[in-house]
């Protein structure tokens, strides 16, 4: 049941990059697909799921709680790794962020197809505080010492999804919500994101990448992949979390790294290729792993 529920997300993918590859519609259009849905379509999505968020539930707060430490906990051992095997901060970022960042489009996906929207609100919850805390922390990672806070500071605060987090705590705060209609408007526009979503992951996976670094990549998948959700898990349950909270918890540990830390690599003069390989084999191999974690960890 498993299988059949959540194949359909992967199918999406596939599509994607087959049409990538066909050419169709067109070489311009995907990087405008992924930039409407990173900036307008998605954060629809995270605003219209916090407005009504029941922000006064004390088991949001185990739940950031928990997001935070399994977080943490993760990124500690990677901090080791240069103890053991110096790596400069070019190599070092996208190692980190291979292990701690996770794909919103693939995890929400997942997490409508199995449990619906109570899932989907704690999901918001748990982006809200987890996509702040991996940003700040990628960025420090790709950064010599001595980098600019301020630097820092600009990249979080201009996150989109960072910014449709504190627009939607706000509004849930508020008890103003989303009134006259414009809660059915951004709904709508949230809906289409997720499908666009999963067909730009398809489409910017890159084959291409994986002709080295095996071991590295085969480490980094099997952390991420594999290790992360076991984490997770254990910190659900020590937490206390609901089986709908441990599900948020370990499906985000569970699916492979986002794609826009790529871009974020790139950007700050990291190992560009390392992390475009780390990418697209976490994306080829969750079709196996995630199906695995999720019967073995009980998650229905």
């Amino acid at each position: 049941m498993l299988l059949i529920s959540i194949w359909p997300i992967f199918a999406l993918i596939c599509l994607g990059h087959a049409l990538v590859r066909s050419g169709f519609p067109g070489p311009g259009f995907w990087p405008m697909a992924d930039r409407l849905n990173y900036f307008l379509l998605f954060p629809a999505l995270l605003v219209s799921s916090l407005a009504e968020a029941p922000v006064d539930d004390p088991g949001l707060l185990r739940l950031g709680g928990a997001a935070i430490v399994t977080i943490l906990i993760a990124a500690g051992f990677v901090a080791l790794l240069p103890r053991v095997r110096p790596l400069p901060a070019a190599r070092f970022g996208p190692v980190l962020q291979g292990v701690i960042r996770f794909n919103t489009y693939l995890g929400l996906s997942t997490l409508a197809v199995l449990s619906g929207a109570p899932a989907i609100e704690r999901a918001a919850i748990y982006l809200a505080i987890a996509v702040p805390l991996v940003n700040l922390l990628s960025i420090l990672a790709l950064g010599e010492k001595g980098g600019s806070l301020s630097l820092v500071a600009r990249t979080v605060l201009r996150n989109p999804l960072i910014l449709a987090c504190l627009g939607g705590f706000g509004l849930a705060l508020s008890g103003i919500g989303l009134p006259l209609g414009t809660g059915n408007f951004v709904a709508l526009m949230g809906q289409a994101s997720l499908p666009l979503g999963l067909l730009c992951v398809g489409a910017a996976l890159t084959p291409t990448s994986l002709r080295g670094d095996w071991a590295a990549l085969a480490g980094i998948g099997a952390a991420r992949l594999l290790a992360m959700p076991v984490l997770a898990g254990a910190v659900g349950h020590a937490f206390g979390l609901s089986e709908v909270e441990i599900m948020v918890l370990v499906v985000f540990s569970a699916v492979p790294t986002a794609p826009t830390a790529y871009a974020l690599t790139r950007q700050m003069n990291g190992d560009a290729t390392l992390m475009a390989g780390i990418v697209t084999t976490q994306t080829l191999a969750v079709i196996a792993t995630l199906p695995l974690v999720l019967l073995v960890i009980g998650t229905r």
